[in-house]
């Protein structure tokens, strides 16, 4: 649940190149969603300490603890945007990265990019991948588990297929959690991402 939402900012930290405009659709996404402000961090290079250089992709959990390290004033939550694929030792990739009822999350635009087939998906669909998947990591933050009706936000999607059937909205136990008091039928299904 959301306590004392105005206590709560969300740092947006472009970790390497970032187009703006994700930048301002997450922003506005998750004003409209949660009704948080966010405000937009110095960017930063992609540490290259994260990279697995055997799967030629980034850590999601050293991304998290490379945010970690890191001071930012004034932000309660902080969601970090790589252009990179990240992974996480189980999954062969993940389209994002939180903190179970933490402070730090981390999304990959890499994927989100293309179709199934392999074409360029449209802005359009490019930017509502991008809100989901901020807006599913940020439900993590705020200690939301995996939903397991399948149009939530809080659905697991390890697939743009099944990012793509998810609606941009939370079911209405998961808004309920977010709102007000905590609900006890809410169970993890999965794994974090």
């Amino acid at each position: 649940m959301i306590k004392d939402r105005e206590k709560h900012t969300v740092g947006l930290v472009a970790i390497g190149r970032i187009p703006e405009m994700v930048l301002k659709v997450i922003s506005g996404h998750i004003l409209g969603y949660l009704n948080l402000p966010t405000c937009c961090l110095p960017a930063q290079g992609l540490p290259q300490a994260c990279l697995d250089e055997k799967r030629l992709q980034y850590d999601a959990g050293k991304i998290i603890q490379h945010l970690e390290s890191c001071a930012f004033a004034d932000c309660t939550k902080i969601l970090g945007l790589v252009e990179a694929d990240l992974f996480v030792p189980i999954f062969t990739h993940v389209l994002g990265e939180a903190q179970q009822g933490g402070d730090h999350a981390v999304i990959s635009l890499s994927r989100l990019q293309y179709r199934n087939n392999g074409t360029r998906s449209s802005e359009a669909e490019f930017y509502e991948r991008s809100a989901k998947v901020a807006l599913h990591e940020l439900g993590h933050l705020f200690n939301l588990f995996h939903c397991r009706d399948s149009h939530c936000l809080m659905h697991f999607s390890g697939t743009i297929e099944t990012l793509d059937a998810i609606e941009l909205n939370y079911c209405p136990a998961c808004r309920n959690f977010l709102d007000g008091p905590r609900r006890p039928a809410l169970a993890s299904i999965g794994p974090d991402g």
